[in-house]
C-alpha cells in the first residue's frame, strides 16, 4: 500500500451502518426487498431514493426492527450497527444504543402538548439533568416548536409536526437516525426548513442520517450519497453530486430531459447499472 493510499484509508469516516443483501418477506410469503445493501458512514447523510413502491421504507424499518408489527421480516443477509449485528434486536433495545427512526407521516401524539411530544423521546433515559438539557438544545434547533410548547400537537400545522417528530428523535440522543419522507405533504419552503436543520444537526452535531425521500431533487442538495432504489433493489448509487448530474438521474427523477421523455416503467434499454445482474 503506498503512503497516500494508508494516509486516505487511515482517514476515512468509519462505518456506522452496513446493509448486507438483506431479503424482506411479509406474511411468508411477499418478497419486498431482494438483496439490498447500502452503507452508511459515520457523520454521514444517506439517502434512498425512489418512488412509492420501491422499498424505501421498508428498508429503514428493516434497520429499525419496525416490521414485526407489519408482519415482515428480514429472511436473508445480515445488518450490522458498529461492527454487530441487531436483526434480532428489539426497537427499544435499539434506540438505547442510538438508532431512532422518524416515521413517515410524523405520528405525533395528537392530545399531548409539543413539549409532552417531545418528552416521549427521552422514556428510555432516567438523566433528569441531561434531559433538560436535551429539551433546550432541541428548542434551539426549532425556536417555533418553543413558541409552541403547550399547543396541542393536533392544533399544530404539518410542518410544526415534522419538526415535532425529528424533535422527539434528538430526545433520544441518537448517534444514528432514520428519517422517512420528511417532505411528504409540506409546503416547499417548510421542506426546505426542514432540510436545513437536518444539516445543521449533521454539521453541528455530527449527528448521522439515513433518510428515504421522493424529493430526489431536494435529497441530492442535502446528502453525502445517494441509493436508488425499484422495485425492492437498489439499481444506482454515487455521490450526490454524481447522482444529480447523472443524465438518466436527471431524466427520470429530476424531471429534466426532452420532449419525448417515456415512463420510465417503459424503458428496456436504460443505462443504470443493475446490480443485482452483475
Amino acid at each position: 500500500m503506498t503512503r497516500s493510499a494508508t494516509s486516505t484509508a487511515s482517514t476515512a469516516p468509519a462505518t456506522v451502518l452496513e446493509v448486507n443483501g438483506i431479503e424482506v418477506v411479509y406474511d411468508h410469503v411477499i418478497l419486498v426487498l431482494k438483496g439490498v445493501s447500502l452503507t452508511v458512514p459515520e457523520g454521514g447523510i444517506v439517502a434512498i431514493l425512489g418512488g412509492n413502491g420501491a422499498g424505501k421504507t421498508t428498508t429503514l424499518r428493516a434497520v429499525s426492527n419496525l416490521l414485526r408489527g407489519e408482519r415482515g421480516e428480514v429472511t436473508k443477509g445480515s445488518i450490522q450497527y458498529r461492527g454487530e449485528r441487531i436483526e434480532n434486536l428489539s426497537p427499544a433495545e435499539l434506540v438505547r444504543r442510538g438508532v431512532v427512526q422518524v416515521m413517515e407521516g410524523r405520528h405525533c401524539f395528537a392530545h399531548l402538548t409539543i413539549e409532552e411530544n417531545l418528552l416521549t423521546g427521552a422514556y428510555t433515559r432516567s438523566d433528569r439533568g441531561e434531559i433538560a438539557a436535551n429539551l433546550d438544545k432541541v428548542y434551539s434547533y426549532f425556536p417555533r416548536l418553543k413558541e409552541r410548547r403547550a399547543s396541542q400537537a393536533a392544533y399544530t400545522s404539518g410542518g410544526e409536526q415534522q419538526m415535532c417528530a425529528i424533535g422527539r428523535a434528538l430526545m433520544t440522543n441518537p448517534r444514528l437516525v432514520l428519517l422517512d419522507e420528511p417532505s411528504m405533504g409540506l409546503a416547499p419552503q417548510i421542506v426546505e426548513e426542514v432540510f436545513n436543520i437536518v444539516a445543521d444537526l449533521n454539521g453541528k452535531e455530527g449527528t448521522t442520517f439515513l433518510l428515504a425521500e421522493q424529493n430526489t431533487h431536494m435529497a441530492l442538495q442535502y446528502a453525502d450519497y445517494g441509493y436508488i432504489m425499484e422495485s425492492g433493489r437498489v439499481v444506482m448509487d454515487g455521490s450526490a453530486a454524481d447522482l444529480a448530474s447523472n443524465e438518466d438521474v436527471k431524466e427520470f427523477y429530476l424531471g429534466v430531459g426532452g420532449a419525448e421523455r417515456k415512463s420510465f416503467r417503459d424503458v428496456k434499454s436504460y443505462r443504470r447499472r443493475k446490480r443485482w445482474l452483475a
